[in-house]
């Protein structure tokens, strides 16, 4: 099991050495219909926060306005059907793709194997998971396939592993373990202490028990974004969900009491520019 990583180096790892915005990728946050949006804006502004070069967020057009507002960096381009997908990631030089946070379970459904099918790395969490559990025939996964349930969505999608799924953290790795093996994707299983693996055998373990306040609504959003943003700048899957896990905790150890999700990207600047 890899150790849990040293914030001083953790933080070197993660500085911008110079280079284009191009050089730190684009990533792709598909969101969801008219009020719905909220959960996307937050991944999307923690990608920008970790460092991505570009971000776009794609809700259907009926929703476009509700993504008028900051942060101004963020691009917005509609999205309302699959067969539109891949002109979308070759215009804009998508490198990865998350799927899930607000999208809802239908549009997630509809819109899921073309996104696989993009060959890209990509996250998938909260209504993606749901959706994926759901196909009639499995849906081929890939190790640079991160997916980042909670206990819920672990049941809806390996009902058999979770019916012993243990509360240790040990037991929990060992878990992790066996659903990435037979997923053949990365899998990283949300909670106080968070478990992440990769099909390959690699684990880690991140204790956030001493960040209560990330049991929150939105908070598994951010985490979502964390994980994209290091995904476009290269970091492999399963070091961009052990490190983005990290930092994740880190912030809401900064922010303290009365942490909601919104407060989790803005200490993000701070805890980078300790390396600096």
């Amino acid at each position: 099991m890899a150790d849990a990583p040293e914030m001083p180096g953790l933080i070197d790892l993660l500085q911008k050495r110079g280079g284009h915005k191009y050089d730190h990728g684009h990533a792709l946050i598909v969101a969801g219909g008219p009020g719905m949006g909220g959960a996307a804006r937050l991944a999307a502004r923690a990608a920008l926060r970790i460092g991505a070069g570009l971000v776009t967020i794609a809700p259907p057009a009926s929703a476009m306005i509700e993504h008028c507002g900051p942060p101004d960096a963020l691009m917005r381009h509609p999205l309302d059907q699959a067969r539109d997908l891949p002109g979308l990631l070759a215009a804009r030089r998508i490198g990865v793709i998350v799927i899930g946070p607000g999208c809802g379970v239908a549009r997630a459904a509809s819109l899921l194997p073309a996104v696989l099918a993009a060959d890209l790395p990509t996250v998938l969490d909260a209504d993606a998971i749901t959706a994926l559990a759901g196909q009639e025939a499995p849906l081929p996964l890939r190790p640079d396939i991160v997916l980042t349930p909670h206990r819920g969505e672990f049941a809806r999608l390996l009902p058999d592993l979770a019916r012993n799924l243990p509360d240790d953290p040990e037991g929990l790795v060992q878990a992790a373990r066996s659903a990435a093996r037979q997923l053949g994707a990365t899998l990283l299983l949300k909670g106080p202490a968070t478990a992440i693996a990769s099909p390959s055998g690699e684990s880690a373990l991140n204790r956030a028990e001493d960040a209560p306040g990330l049991a929150t609504a939105g908070s598994g959003d951010v985490l979502s974004g964390l994980i994209a943003g290091l995904l476009a700048r290269g970091f492999t899957p399963f070091d961009a969900a052990r490190f983005g896990a990290h930092i994740h905790a880190e912030a809401a150890r900064r922010f303290g009491p009365g942490l909601i999700a919104d407060d989790l990207p803005e200490q993000i600047p701070a805890i980078l520019g300790e390396g600096a």
